[in-house]
């Protein structure tokens, strides 16, 4: 998370602070040597196909060989390996996360308007046809990314979903993630990871051709992979670590507080916290609270690093001034925890998703239990771009009729505008048809226009 030194300047003086990062906050990933692996990547595997996507199987993932897609058999059985509260916590989040994209659909709907007799204009949403969703594996298997990608899209009424996932160390897929996408409505399940398996979907080397939109987070080959394929098919949003951000007052718990950061932090050392508070002392508190709970954390060697280099706490002197702090941060996941929610609900605009009071935290939306989805921007992209959802899986195609009687109104004025411009072909479109209310044929028309 950044801020920005004009807000910054504007602000002077109405805040302090406490903790301050140990680095920059990092980017949406962005590193040349990175950039120049997927670069050779892509080339090589859009050049030798299938073959190299092995290769690079066997040198990244240790692929052992075999066949690289699940059957129907393998997808169904995941979730017999897994233990019965395991299962039954995914089987909730994937129907909870689906059932929220299905309320957020019935919201989209097809609609026509008559601005002026004659002038019939409307929208038809048409849903993607083909999407690829990556299922990462590595540090941290996130079980319920299969739920915000796979479930949403199929939601939305996407035909086909595929998915890749990488091999485990010990060959073959999660189960867990398998058993996620499976609950989640996929189609066809490949274990492949990282750059190649965005190859290998975005090319048509697996499933049934090309995908039309590549969605899922990833470490940064998988990012840098998603820019450099852009354009060739949509993709959801370039991501960097993951953020939290918190505002709390003097009502809050600095024990939940500190919790609650380092629950992002756990994400990666890159992932940024930050706590902006109106008091002095819940700042305090929060900063010891963080320290004591990292003595005893078991993953301490992954958040402890994240908090010392990207952790941040500010004093606001009032709300106004902490809300406008928070909206220039725009952090992915923002939490709030005051006397007045209701208040910072209504004046903050840029986050990725929005948790209100002491009793929400950011895990219930992270692991599908909201039911909201956690495909979010990063790095200040909150102001200008939201998160996944079902809309993005679908095409809101504008259509227009033009009768008759309409045809006056708008072709003046388009004759008018393209002879400005010197656009004589547009200029004709219109003329033809003016002309046809008059009774002259098309063919005279034009005919009498290049004369």
């Amino acid at each position: 998370m950044r801020s920005t030194p004009s807000v910054l300047a504007r602000l002077d003086g109405r805040y302090r602070v406490v903790k301050a990062p140990g680095v920059d906050a990092p980017a949406a990933q962005q590193d040349p040597a990175v950039a120049a692996t997927v670069t050779r990547m892509l080339r090589d595997i859009e050049d030798r196909g299938m073959d190299a996507v092995l290769e690079y199987a066997k040198q990244l993932d240790h692929w052992e060989g075999g066949d690289v897609e699940l059957d129907a058999a393998a997808i169904a059985s995941s979730g017999d390996r897994l233990p019965a509260d395991l299962r039954a916590a995914i089987e909730l989040g994937a129907d909870r996360t689906r059932a929220f994209a299905a309320e957020a659909r019935s919201h989209l709907v097809d609609f026509s308007t008559e601005p002026v007799p004659g002038l019939v204009t409307g929208v038809k949403y048409v849903p993607v046809g083909r999407v690829g969703a990556y299922l990462p594996a590595g540090r941290f298997p996130l079980t319920a990314s299969a739920f915000m990608t796979v479930g949403v899209a199929k939601t939305a009424g996407v035909p086909e979903v595929v998915a890749c996932t990488p091999p485990q160390p010990g060959g073959g897929a999660n189960d867990a993630v398998v058993y996620a996408a499976a609950c989640s409505g996929v189609d066809r399940v490949f274990v492949l990871g990282g750059v190649q398996a965005l190859a290998a979907m975005s090319f048509g080397l697996v499933g049934d051709g090309p995908i039309d939109m590549l969605v899922g987070a990833g470490n940064a080959f998988v990012a840098e992979a998603k820019r450099q394929l852009f354009g060739r098919v949509a993709i959801d949003l370039l991501a960097g670590p993951s953020e939290v951000a918190v505002i709390a007052d003097e009502s809050a718990d600095p024990e939940v507080v500190a919790a609650d950061l380092l629950g992002q932090a756990e994400h990666g050392p890159q992932s940024p916290a930050a706590l902006v508070t109106t008091s002095a002392a819940l700042a305090d508190a929060v900063v010891a609270a963080v320290d004591r709970q990292l003595e005893t954390l078991p993953t301490a060697w992954v958040a402890g690093p994240a908090w010392r280099d990207f952790g941040s706490v500010l004093v606001a002197d009032d709300r106004e001034t902490a809300a406008a702090l928070m909206d220039d941060l725009a952090p992915e996941h923002l939490e709030v925890i005051t006397t007045d929610d209701d208040w910072y609900h209504r004046r903050l605009t840029n986050y990725g998703s929005l948790f209100l009071g002491p009793w929400s935290t950011v895990a219930y939306s992270d692991k599908g239990m909201a039911g909201t989805n956690h495909v979010l921007p990063t790095a200040g992209g909150a102001k200008h771009s939201a998160g996944l959802s079902v809309s993005r899986f679908l095409k809101p195609l504008t259509y227009q009729r033009i009768e008759r009687s309409a045809t006056h109104e708008l072709a003046d004025a388009v004759q008018v505008i393209s002879a400005s411009e010197g656009m004589a072909a547009h200029e004709a479109t219109a003329t033809i048809r003016i002309a046809a209310l008059d009774g002259v044929t098309p063919a005279a028309a034009a005919s009498a226009g290049r004369a």
